[in-house]
């Protein structure tokens, strides 16, 4: 419960700032707290701090877009490089990696929609989608979309719990 009440104290500190860069630096992949509990909390924190869940859910959106395109951006540029680098020095993010490309391969653009549903590969899709050189305009729609349903069902979750009981 600590880790929660950290991201409470600061948002209240912080507001929406706080929400578009720890949600900007989750879905960069960054060490640290995962969206299982960073959204729920955000969620709890903006129900007790007044905050709009919709203008949270959007400003999560926004983040978690805009990181999407850097990791995009890079993998379509140095991806094979870097791919070959990960697997080489972690051998064991092979399996959620290929898994993946196994989505790309077989449902095309609508498989970015499916991974970005799938807890533990979703925020590596816009890796995958760029070393695939995937349509960006595709990538952006289905993307954001995931995007969108993921942060609204966790974010939700806290927000409804946060404006019920605390």
């Amino acid at each position: 419960m600590n880790n929660i009440q950290i991201v409470v104290d600061y948002l209240a500190r912080y507001g929406l700032i706080f929400v578009f860069i720890i949600i900007f630096l989750e879905y960069l992949n960054c060490p640290g707290l995962g969206a299982a509990i960073i959204m729920p909390a955000i969620g709890i924190s903006s129900a007790k701090a007044g905050i709009n869940f919709f203008m949270a859910l959007l400003i999560s959106i926004i983040a978690g877009a805009l990181a999407s395109y850097v990791l995009y951006g890079i993998s379509y540029w140095f991806g094979e490089r870097i791919l070959t680098k990960i697997y080489n020095k972690f051998p064991s993010t092979r399996k959620s990696i290929d898994k993946v490309c196994f989505y790309i391969e077989n449902y095309g653009d609508k498989g970015v929609l499916i991974i970005r549903l799938l807890p533990a590969v979703r925020t590596l899709i816009p890796f995958v989608a760029g070393m695939f050189k995937m349509n960006i305009i595709k990538f952006s729609i289905y993307s954001t979309l995931g995007i969108a349903i993921w942060n609204a069902v966790f974010i939700y979750a806290g927000y409804a719990f946060g404006y019920l009981f605390i």
